[in-house]
């Protein structure tokens, strides 16, 4: 198995409007600083929050990427030059912007509010033709699996609605009570599988992780974990190696 840790000191950190909007990246842009590059088709990965007030980014410019926001908490207001309206997204909504032959948008968040906005990395040669689009999936739109002490939401998988550019992703949220105690995640062997505990403590190896830790694993089929609180833990499966030349290996 190989298993990388990245608390929460180890990843790059940034902010905007003097600090109005708070960023830990466990994949940041080059020169971010933090311990962990682009890799498989993940650019970019920001867990950003608001406090006591709402902050806006203006308009600017994408090509190519297909951005993702997750709400994790509170609400964001959404504008782009394609619906040239602004949309409000609600905790649990996702957002993706496929930006294609380049798109501009605009991202407020309310205050006392928490995302995920995340990168991937499709084929250029391909994603940069196309049309820039835009769409937005509600929370009550994802399918629940529930079991004794556990559950998972299936935001993105082959059957969903939700479609992406970038291939062979998988997105799941997957929610644990403490009273389950342990339980396992299956891995796919040719899959790297990454992870970003939201809310709760386990312990994966003897190593305890808390709130904010991110980690990744391949090259085995199971990962047993040891559920130390109430856990809200990210997920997202990808190639290990995808078919295309990603744009972090043209940039290598």
């Amino acid at each position: 198995m190989i298993l990388d840790i990245f608390q929460v000191h180890d990843q790059a950190k940034g902010n905007f409007n003097n600090g109005e909007i708070l960023e830990n990246k466990p994949i940041g842009f080059p020169g971010d600083g933090g311990k962990l590059k682009p890799y498989s088709n993940i650019f970019y990965w920001a867990h950003a929050w608001t406090k006591s007030k709402k902050s806006t980014i203006g308009l600017h410019p994408h090509q190519g990427f297909e951005i993702c926001s997750f709400v994790l908490k509170g609400s964001i207001n959404h504008f782009d030059t394609k619906q040239n309206k602004w949309i409000n997204l609600k905790k649990g909504d996702v957002q993706i912007i496929r930006s294609g032959n380049g798109i501009s948008h605009s991202e407020e968040i309310m205050e006392n509010s928490e995302i995920f906005q995340i990168w991937f990395d499709p084929d250029l040669s391909k994603a940069l033709k196309n049309i820039a689009s835009y769409n937005d999936y509600k929370a009550e739109s994802f399918q629940i699996k529930n079991s004794n002490n556990k559950s998972v939401k299936i935001i993105k998988d082959g059957d969903s609605t939700f479609k992406m550019e970038s291939e062979e992703i998988t997105i799941k949220e997957h929610h644990f009570k403490y009273n389950l105690k342990k339980t396992s995640l299956g891995i796919i062997k040719e899959k790297v599988h990454s992870l970003f505990i939201i809310t709760g403590k386990l312990e994966i190896n003897s190593q305890k992780l808390d709130k904010g830790t991110f980690f990744k694993v391949h090259n085995t089929d199971e990962l047993e974990i040891k559920i130390l609180s109430d856990v809200i833990l990210f997920e997202i499966i990808s190639p290990i190696n995808p078919s295309y030349r990603t744009y972090s290996n043209s940039m290598v």
